[in-house]
């Protein structure tokens, strides 16, 4: 069974106007597993947008090969379009078109025949029934987000590409697009997310690759990539503020984040908690409150984007 998408060798050159060229890709190469919830990360202008686009054919690359599920879509492009959904960043819509109208069309434009159409079943799974009369220049940011999502998925597609999907919009929308989305992706159905929020990421993904200057700097399965940076966290709130480290903390070199915090950074193989916690005693903090926090992805981001 060929990945759900394939991407050997993968270079995107801009020509330039005025001055030096762009490289936007660099001799990318990737492989998105069927089936699985994948995070494309990465922090802006390092390539997300133009791979994205070269694989649902907006973009022409400059030099590699892509495939999806298995179609190479130098080859047969239209093929490989069909099993593709994309939900882009823009909310771009036709003005004119109620909601119903604008899957209808939208499953046209596959060639699905009438009978064969998923309208209202997607019109209610993304509760959209109150709207589905409502023209889309009359929805609400997060409706015509939902409208998106609807017409990406009218042909069933294999692949489905969620760019910034959640940017702008309210935490209970955020919640049921998610919880549709993972729906979707136990149906068997690959999910490759772009998003800026590395929570959700680090959520709802099984594996994630991190590119940068239009490099791949990272790509593994999220527990493995986790485990990479062999880092904890003490995280001390404090009665008062201290005006100074005390002399007890020094040595692990403590940041105050903010007033009323104290964080240690350690490596649980070098340092002991329990060295940590007696030198936390002996230091003469009032203490409020103390929690312990594993590596965040966010952690392993910043790391590997700040080192590219």
């Amino acid at each position: 069974m060929p990945p759900a998408i394939t991407i050997k060798n993968l270079t995107k050159i801009y020509e330039p106007r005025k001055g030096a060229e762009k490289v936007a890709l660099d001799d990318v190469s990737l492989e998105i597993p069927k089936g699985s919830f994948f995070g494309l990360l990465g922090p802006n202008g390092a390539g997300k947008s133009t791979l994205i686009n070269i694989i649902a054919g907006l973009v022409n690359k400059t030099s590699g090969k892509v495939e999806v599920c298995g179609i190479d879509i130098d080859k047969d492009l239209r093929k490989a379009k069909y099993h593709l959904g994309v939900v882009p960043q823009e909310l771009i819509l036709d003005p004119f078109f109620t909601v119903r109208e604008a899957l209808e069309f939208h499953a046209g434009y596959y060639g699905i025949p009438k009978s064969q159409r998923k309208t209202d079943e997607i019109i209610k799974a993304l509760s959209l029934e109150d709207k589905k009369h409502t023209s889309s220049r009359r929805l609400s940011g997060g409706m015509r987000r939902r409208l998106l999502i609807g017409k990406a998925l009218v042909h069933n597609p294999e692949v489905l590409i969620l760019d910034e999907p959640t940017a702008g919009v309210d935490i209970e929308l955020r919640q049921s697009l998610w919880e549709y989305a993972k729906k979707l992706n136990k149906q068997g159905t690959t999910i490759v997310l772009t998003t800026h929020y590395l929570e959700e990421a680090e959520q709802l993904c099984d594996e994630i690759a991190i590119i940068n200057h239009g490099k791949i700097v990272a790509h593994d399965k999220k527990k493995t990539l986790l485990k990479k940076l062999n880092n904890k966290r003490i995280v001390i709130h404090t009665q008062k503020n201290p005006e100074k480290v005390p002399p007890s903390l020094k040595s692990y070199n403590p940041v105050m984040p903010d007033d009323n915090t104290v964080e240690i950074r350690y490596n649980p193989e070098e340092i002991e908690i329990c060295d940590i916690l007696k030198d936390i005693h002996d230091s003469g903090l009032k203490i409020t409150d103390l929690v312990t926090q594993d590596t965040k992805l966010e952690d392993i981001f910043l790391q590997l984007t700040k080192a590219a």
